[in-house]
């Protein structure tokens, strides 16, 4: 285990620890996001290690320095994730985590830590392309952005303290994600497959389809109904995804 102020310790956290666990699953949360968000979702695995990344600039980091692009958040990622026991692995991303979980196993691909599968939820290919600028936005219009994505819930949106401790963070969240272009025809050689709602404002199912783009192994599209944030409805639904690919990467069964 790290000892506490490392770098590591500050980056990863685990809400249920299994030290005897024999398959880990490690979750990226969304832009703005933070590691408290996937709490269900480790007292969900308890059979495996789950370990969700804790990003700067918000909760007990929020102190410190914002990360500014994707690729600075893997150089960051990447090396501690490499320093964990070797497990087989999973990687789960929510909308822009979905990115870092992407480009996370492209930076460590021919690693002992490249995950064996990758769950993109919430996110269009990398292939894809919109203009976004939600991050040269006033505070009003980040907020709004936020009220129609209903990933905040509305009494925290209508606290002022708590709105003005989030905002930076989600600002440069978003400035992370809307001006991160993928390499062209990157690819993975694990599965993946994706999760996505069907009225998602920033995905549509098409969007979803083309992360089959950017894998030369299995890749499934799985459809929920709901926005952006379907997950938080369909939370049963998300984790039996999740249980039957660590049961299969543990098993090192091939993933359909």
């Amino acid at each position: 285990m790290p000892m506490p102020g490392t770098d590591a310790e500050r980056w990863l956290r685990r809400f249920r620890p299994n030290a005897s666990a024999h398959v880990r699953l490690v979750c990226f949360p969304h832009a703005g996001g933070s590691a408290s968000f996937y709490r269900p979702v480790a007292m969900a695995h308890a059979a495996a290690d789950v370990v969700v990344l804790q990003y700067p600039g918000r909760q007990d980091r929020r102190h410190e320095p914002l990360v500014r692009s994707v690729a600075e958040y893997v150089a960051r990622i990447g090396p501690i994730l490499e320093q964990e026991r070797p497990l087989p692995t999973v990687y789960f991303g929510h909308s822009m985590g979905a990115v870092l979980a992407f480009e996370t196993a492209l930076a460590l691909a021919d690693t002992p830590a490249a995950p064996r599968a990758i769950v993109a939820s919430g996110r269009r290919a990398p292939a894809t392309h919109r203009n976004e600028r939600v991050h040269l936005r006033d505070d009003e219009g980040l907020l709004d952005e936020l009220r129609k994505l209903n990933g905040t819930q509305a009494d925290l949106l209508g606290d002022e303290e708590i709105v003005r401790m989030a905002l930076p963070a989600v600002r440069s969240d978003y400035r992370v994600i809307e001006t991160y272009q993928a390499v062209p025809d990157s690819t993975v050689d694990c599965p993946i497959n994706v999760l996505v709602g069907d009225d998602d404002p920033k995905t549509t199912v098409a969007e979803a389809d083309r992360w089959r783009e950017h894998s030369t192994a299995a890749f499934c599209l799985r459809t929920f109904p709901g926005g952006h944030f379907y997950l938080a409805e369909h939370q049963a639904e998300v984790n039996a995804e999740l249980a039957a690919m660590l049961s299969a990467v543990s098993k090192g069964a091939a993933i359909r």
